[in-house]
C-alpha cells in the first residue's frame, strides 16, 4: 500500500507532467531546457550517485559507511550545480574547504591502510571492487561536465571542483581495498 492510500501523508509526485514539453526546473524561478549544460552535469552526477549506490550494496559495514558520506557529499555537490549563483547563498550546506580536507584526510587513511601497487588494474576480480571502479569512472564523468559548467561560468566550482576530483580517487582506492578483501559475490 503506497502512503498516499493508507497512511494518511502524501507521497511525493513523480509524474507532474510538467516537462513533458522538454522544460525542467532547477532551484529557482523560471525553468531551462532540457538539453541546458547544467541539467546534463546533474544527469551525470545523479547516475554516479546510483553507481555509488550499487557498490555500496555490494560492500560490507565499514565501507558501505564511507560511501554512504560519499553519496551524502556528492547530494549537496548536485544541490550546488541545481542552484543559481544568485542563491547559493541560501543552501543549507555546500562543499568547502573544510570538506576537501574531510576527503583529502579520507583518501589519506585508505591509502595508508590499502597501498597501492603502480600498476593498470583491470576491473573484475571482485564484484564490489568493479562497481566502485564503474562508479568512479561515471564519477570521472560528473566532474568533466561541472568542469565545463565552471568554465562557462555556471558554476562555482572553487571547492566543488576539487572535491569531485578526489571522490574518484576515494573510490578508486575503496575499490582496490576491496579486491584486497576478496569482497565477492
Amino acid at each position: 500500500m503506497s502512503d498516499e492510500q493508507g497512511s494518511g501523508r502524501a507521497g511525493a509526485r513523480v509524474t507532474t507532467r510538467a516537462g513533458d514539453g522538454g522544460e525542467t526546473s532547477l532551484f529557482g524561478p523560471g525553468r531551462v531546457r532540457k538539453t541546458d549544460s547544467r541539467i546534463a552535469a546533474l544527469g551525470d552526477l545523479d547516475e554516479a550517485q546510483a553507481a555509488l549506490g550499487v557498490a555500496r550494496a555490494a560492500l560490507d559495514a565499514e565501507p558501505k559507511a564511507t560511501v554512504l558520506e560519499l553519496q551524502r557529499g556528492l547530494y549537496v555537490v548536485m544541490s550546488e550545480v541545481a542552484t543559481p549563483a544568485d542563491r547559493r547563498g541560501r543552501l543549507p550546506q555546500r562543499i568547502d574547504a573544510a570538506a576537501v580536507a574531510t576527503i583529502d584526510a579520507l583518501s589519506s587513511r585508505l591509502r595508508a591502510a590499502s597501498p597501492v601497487e603502480g600498476r593498470f588494474v583491470i576491473p573484475g576480480d571482485a564484484a564490489a571492487a568493479a562497481a566502485l571502479d564503474l562508479a568512479r569512472t561515471i564519477v570521472r564523468r560528473a566532474e568533466r561536465t561541472v568542469v565545463a559548467l565552471v568554465d562557462s561560468g555556471s558554476a562555482d566550482g572553487t571547492h566543488v571542483l576539487p572535491w569531485l576530483n578526489r571522490l574518484s580517487d576515494v573510490v578508486f582506492l575503496l575499490a582496490r581495498a576491496a579486491e584486497a578483501a576478496g569482497t565477492a559475490d
